[in-house]
C-alpha cells in the first residue's frame, strides 16, 4: 500500500492492530517483531518507510539500503496482512515540514550527539505513523520496537506517555548472529573481515554483563579495550546508564543495586555500528 488513504482504510472493523514501523532493508531481527506482532494481534501492519528527517547527510540518505521487493518476501514470510510503504511526498507534502516533534535532552545524548537531529525526525516519523494508522477507539493498538535500538525506545516510550498517545509500545529482544553480533540493516554493508571486527562489541558487553552478575566493580576501561581490540575499529562510546533516562551512573566501583543498561557504538568500517546489553544485579539468595 501507498497512500494514506489505503492503510487507514485497512485497518478498519479488526479488534486488534500491530504495527511494526521500519525503514526496510529488512532482516531476521524484523522477523522477531514480526512474529510477536503477529502472535498478539488480529491486523499486522509494517510500515516500509526511509525517513529523511532521521539523515543529517544527503549522502547517508542516498546510501541508505533498499530493496522493497525482498522486503516484501520477508514481511509475507512471517505472516504480515499490509505493508505500508508510502513516498516521501504522501508522508511530507511539505519537506521540511512546518510541525515536527522534538526529542529533547534525551535526542541529544550518544547516538544524538552523533546525528544531530536524528532523533527528531524518528520523533516525528512515528507520531505521524501511530496517527496514520491508529484504529477506531476501542481497538487495541500496539506498536513493536526492537531493543537493540535502546535509545530509540526510551525515547518514543516517554513521548508516548508524555504526549497522551493511545499506544502500547511493546519492546522485543534483540536477535543476534553466532558471532554476537546483533543483527542491524548496516551489517549488509559489512564484508566477512568486518563481521569478524564487529564482534568485539558484544564482547565488550558481554563482558559487563558476567562482572555485573558477578556482583564485581564494572572495569568499563577493560570492556573498552575489549570493543577496539581489533584493527581499524574505532570506539565512539561505551556507558552505562539508567534504562529509563540514560543518564551515565556515576558511580560503578561498587556491585550493582538495580538493573542498568551497558550502551556501545564503534565504527567498523565502512558503517557505525550500535548495541547494547542490559546489566542485571547478582541475583539475591532468598532466605532460608
Amino acid at each position: 500500500m501507498k497512500t494514506i488513504d489505503q492503510a487507514r482504510a485497512a485497518i478498519t472493523g479488526v479488534a486488534s492492530v500491530g504495527l511494526v514501523p521500519t525503514m526496510g532493508a529488512l532482516h531476521d531481527g524484523h522477523g522477531a517483531l514480526l512474529e510477536r506482532a503477529r502472535a498478539e494481534n488480529e491486523l499486522v501492519v509494517v510500515s516500509n518507510f526511509v525517513n529523511p528527517l532521521q539523515f543529517d547527510r544527503d549522502e547517508d540518505y542516498q546510501n541508505y539500503p533498499r530493496d522493497l521487493a525482498g522486503d516484501a518476501e520477508l514481511v509475507t514470510r512471517y505472516g504480515a496482512d499490509v505493508m505500508f510503504a508510502p513516498s516521501v511526498e504522501e508522508m511530507y507534502p511539505i519537506l521540511p515540514p512546518m510541525v515536527s516533534v522534538s526529542a529533547g535532552e534525551m535526542g541529544r545524548i550518544f547516538e544524538g550527539a552523533s546525528r544531530p537531529g536524528h532523533f527528531d525526525g524518528v520523533c516525528t516519523v512515528v507520531t505521524k505513523l501511530w496517527n496514520i494508522l491508529r484504529p477506531e477507539p476501542g481497538t487495541a493498538f500496539r506498536s513493536y520496537f526492537g531493543r537493540k535500538d535502546a535509545q530509540q525506545l526510551a525515547i518514543l516510550t516517554r513521548m508516548s506517555e508524555e504526549l497522551n498517545i493511545p499506544v502500547e509500545i511493546v519492546p522485543v529482544d534483540l536477535v543476534r548472529a553466532p558471532s554476537g553480533l546483533a543483527l542491524s540493516s548496516r551489517n549488509q554493508r559489512l564484508d566477512e573481515s568486518g563481521r569478524q571486527r564487529a564482534r568485539g562489541l558484544s564482547q565488550g558487553l558481554n563482558f559487563l554483563r558476567e562482572q555485573a552478575e558477578a556482583g564485581h566493580p564494572l572495569d568499563l576501561d577493560r570492556a573498552r579495550e575489549l570493543v577496539a581490540a581489533e584493527e581499524q575499529v574505532t570506539l565512539d562510546y561505551l556507558e552505562v546508564v539508567d534504562p529509563a533516562t540514560l543518564q551515565p551512573l556515576e558511580d560503578l566501583s561498587a556491585p550493582l543495586a538495580t538493573p542498568a543498561l551497558a550502551l556501545v557504538a564503534a565504527w567498523v568500517p565502512p558503517v557505525r555500528l550500535i548495541d547494547n546489553m542490559m546489566l542485571e544485579p547478582p541475583q539475591r539468595r532468598p532466605r532460608d
